[in-house]
């Protein structure tokens, strides 16, 4: 079975961290992908830019409306995702608890993929 891991953090407040701690951060992410994927658990993953470069997409009376920015004012926003494998949630939650934005104050969302087709 395969999981999301949806990282969020407050962008400010990740902003506002010495870039040294920034650094530190991304190395144990760098550590923890190198981990999961020896283990062949790691099947993708992305950090994500600012939410100042997203454009959300809706559509209104048939017609498409683009909106600059994440689609809804949030405290936290999604900051990057990583996409395991593992044998049930508990392995997946197990995992999201070693990532390494925890510490400053991120949120991981741990939800089962559905790949049933329509």
């Amino acid at each position: 079975m395969q999981y999301l891991l949806m990282c969020c953090i407050n962008e400010a407040s990740w902003d506002a961290l010495p870039a040294t701690e920034r650094d530190d951060v991304m190395r144990d992410y760098g550590e923890l992908i190198r981990d999961l994927a020896q283990q062949g658990r790691y099947v993708a993953g992305a950090k994500l830019r600012s939410t100042a470069t997203a454009t959300t997409v809706r559509q209104r009376n048939g017609r498409p409306v683009l909106t600059d920015g994440p689609f809804a004012e949030t405290k936290e926003q999604l900051g990057g995702y990583h996409v395991v494998e593992c044998s049930h949630i508990d392995e997946a939650i197990a995992i999201a608890q070693r990532i390494p934005s925890l510490r400053c104050g991120g949120t991981v969302e741990v939800r089962p993929l559905d790949h049933a087709t329509a």
